[in-house]
C-alpha cells in the first residue's frame, strides 16, 4: 500500500512505532511535564469562553451596562480569538512553541487580572478581547504538542485527554462560573486564572523544548494577509455572534459588516494561493483525513457551544433559575465526558473509528431528539438524559475526529493544520449559534402567531383559565393582572415550542453526520500501514 493511499484512510493510531507525527525518541518526563502545563493553560483559554455565560445578569449589573452591550463581555472574547486561532500556526514556527506559550499564558493571566479590575463595560470589552486573542494563540499549539511529541502508540492516551479538555472546558464554564459567582462575586471568574497562570507561565518557559524557531518567517511577515484574514474572520464572527439579535440585514451594522467580510475573503483567499509565506497554509484541506475530521470539528463545534448555550437560555428564561442553580443543574453532562474519556480512549483503539464515530453522533441526536419533547415544567430530572448522552457522545465523537484529522499528517504541517482544525470547530460554534438564534426567534414569532389565534373570547379553555386567573388577585385591575399573566404564560409556552424546533433541527443534523460515517473508506490494518510508513 502506498503512502498516499494510507493517508487517505482513517487513521488507526499507533500505526507505526512511530504512528502520526510524534517519534520513540521525543518524549521525557520533563515534556510530560511540559505538556501537562500547557494543558492547564489550553482549559483556562477554553474555560474562559463559557465561564461568564451563566452570570451575565451580574456582570451586567456590577457594570451598570445596558441589555445590548452585555452580550460583547462574550462576543469580544470570541470575535478576537477566531483571529488568533489560524495565526497561531505560523507563530508557532517563527518563534517556537516556548516563547509563543509562555507570552500567550503571561499575557492571558494579565488580561485576566484585568477584567475582573474591569469598572465598566467599555474597558471589560478591551481587555477581553486581548483575553481572546491571547487565549487562541494556547489552544492549537497544545492540539500541535499533543502529535509532536508523542510517539504513535501512546497517542491512544493523550488523544482523550486534549479531547476531554476541548469539550469538559466549554462544558462545565458555566456550572464553575454559576459556584463562583454565587460564593465569591463575578470579579473572581477572572481573577481565578492569576494563580493557575503565573505557574502555567513558569513551567512552560523553564520546560518547553519541542522545537526550535525559525525567525526567518519572519522576515517574510505578510502583513496583508494577516489584515484580510482579521476583517475575514473578526468581521464574520460578528455578523453571526449579532445577526439574529438585530434582525441580520435590517440593520446597517450588520449588512456593513457583512460585505468587509466578503471583501476580505476574497482578499484573504487570494494572499493564501499567492504570498510566499502565506499567513495560514491551506494545503492541509488536500488531506482526506484532515479534511473530513475538519468537517466533524466544524459539527461538534455546533453541538458543543450550541448546547452550552441553549441549555441554561432555557433554564433561565422559563424556569428563572439563577447562575447557582444553572450550574447545579448542567454539571451532569461534564461528570459524564470525564468518566467516559478513558473508555473512548479504549475503544477508539479496538474499534472500526468509523464506527465510534457514527456512535457518538447517533448518541448526541438521541439526546437532542429526547429534547424534542421539553415543556416549562422541565427540571433537573427530566434534562438528566439527555445530558448525559450529549457527554457520552461528545467524548466518542472528539477522539476519532481529532485523530482524524491531526493523527497523520507531518510534523511541518502539524502547527499550521493544528490552527485550522481548532478554526473549524469555532466556526462551526458561532454559526451553530447564530441558526439557533435565528431558529427561536423566528419559530417564537410563528409559535406566537398560532397561540394568539387560539386564545379568544370564543375558546371556552380560554375564557374559563382567564377567570380562574382573576380569581387569584383581588383589586379593581384584577382582571387586567390576570389578562397579563395569561399573555406571559402564552408568551412562555411558545418560547418553549421554538426550543423543541431547535432540538428537533439538530436532532437531524446529527443523524445526518451519523449517516456520512458510512461512506468513509474502512481504516488501513496496523500491519499494512507500517509497511507503508
Amino acid at each position: 500500500m502506498s503512502s498516499a493511499t494510507t493517508m487517505d484512510a482513517l487513521p488507526v493510531a499507533a500505526r507505526s512505532p512511530t504512528g502520526g507525527a510524534g517519534g520513540a525518541d521525543q518524549l521525557t518526563p520533563r515534556r510530560l511535564l511540559a505538556f501537562v502545563a500547557m494543558c492547564f493553560g489550553m482549559f483556562m483559554a477554553f474555560l474562559d469562553i463559557q465561564i461568564v455565560s451563566a452570570s451575565l445578569a451580574e456582570i451586567q449589573a456590577g457594570l451598570s451596562a445596558s441589555a445590548d452591550e452585555i452580550p460583547w463581555v462574550q462576543t469580544a472574547y470570541l470575535v478576537a480569538e477566531v483571529v488568533a486561532i489560524p495565526l497561531s500556526g505560523f507563530l508557532s514556527r517563527a518563534l517556537g512553541t516556548k516563547v509563543l506559550f509562555t507570552v500567550s499564558a503571561a499575557g492571558f493571566t494579565f488580561a485576566s487580572l484585568m477584567c475582573g479590575l474591569s469598572s465598566s463595560i467599555h474597558t471589560m470589552m478591551v481587555w477581553r478581547a486581548l483575553q481572546g486573542f491571547i487565549g487562541g494563540g494556547m489552544v492549537p499549539t497544545v492540539f500541535a504538542s499533543a502529535y509532536l511529541i508523542f510517539p504513535g502508540p501512546r497517542q491512544k492516551y493523550v488523544a482523550p485527554v486534549v479531547g476531554l479538555i476541548a469539550t469538559l472546558a466549554p462544558t462545565i464554564g458555566p456550572t464553575i462560573g454559576g459556584y463562583v459567582t454565587d460564593a465569591l462575586s463575578w470579579h473572581w471568574l477572572f481573577f481565578i486564572n492569576i494563580v493557575p497562570g503565573i505557574i502555567v507561565t513558569a513551567a512552560t518557559f523553564m520546560l518547553v523544548d519541542f522545537d526550535k524557531p525559525d525567525h526567518s518567517l519572519l522576515n517574510n511577515f505578510d502583513w496583508w494577509g494577516l489584515l484580510s484574514m482579521a476583517g475575514f474572520l473578526g468581521s464574520l464572527e460578528y455578523v453571526l455572534e449579532e445577526g439574529p439579535r438585530y434582525d441580520w440585514f435590517d440593520d446597517r451594522t450588520i449588512t456593513l459588516l457583512a460585505i468587509v467580510a466578503a471583501l476580505s475573503a476574497v482578499g484573504f483567499f487570494a494572499r493564501v494561493l499567492t504570498a510566499r509565506v502565506p499567513i495560514v497554509d491551506l494545503r492541509a484541506f488536500l488531506n482526506r483525513n484532515f479534511a473530513l475530521g475538519s468537517l466533524f470539528s466544524f459539527v461538534l463545534g455546533i453541538g458543543l457551544y450550541g448546547l452550552t448555550y441553549i441549555y441554561p437560555v432555557y433554564l433561565a428564561q422559563i424556569r428563572g433559575y439563577d447562575s447557582l442553580m444553572i450550574g447545579r443543574t448542567l454539571f451532569v453532562s461534564g461528570l459524564t465526558m470525564f468518566i467516559c474519556a478513558p473508555i473512548a480512549g479504549q475503544l477508539s483503539q479496538r474499534l472500526d473509528p468509523r464506527y465510534l464515530l457514527m456512535s457518538g453522533f447517533v448518541l448526541f441526536a438521541i439526546g437532542t431528539w429526547q429534547m424534542t419533547y421539553v415543556t416549562s415544567d422541565w427540571d433537573f430530572w427530566e434534562l438528566l438524559w439527555p445530558q448525559i448522552f450529549r457527554g457520552v457522545g461528545l467524548m466518542f465523537s472528539i477522539v476519532p475526529v481529532t485523530n482524524t484529522a491531526l493523527g497523520t499528517l507531518t510534523p511541518e504541517r502539524m502547527k499550521n493544520a493544528s490552527g485550522l482544525f481548532n478554526l473549524m470547530r469555532n466556526l462551526g460554534g458561532a454559526i451553530g449559534l447564530a441558526a439557533i438564534n435565528t431558529v427561536i426567534n423566528d419559530r417564537m414569532d410563528l409559535h406566537l402567531a398560532r397561540l394568539h389565534e387560539a386564545v379568544t373570547w370564543s375558546r371556552g379553555p380560554a375564557v374559563e383559565s382567564l377567570a380562574n386567573l382573576t380569581a387569584h388577585f383581588q383589586g379593581s385591575d384584577a382582571h387586567m393582572m390576570a389578562l397579563k399573566q395569561m399573555m406571559a404564560m402564552v408568551r412562555r409556552q411558545a418560547a418553549v415550542m421554538s426550543f423543541a424546533d431547535v432540538f428537533l433541527m439538530l436532532t437531524v443534523l446529527f443523524f445526518g453526520l451519523a449517516a456520512l460515517g458510512i461512506i468513509m473508506k474502512r481504516p488501513a490494518p496496523a500491519a499494512a500501514d507500517a509497511a507503508g510508513h
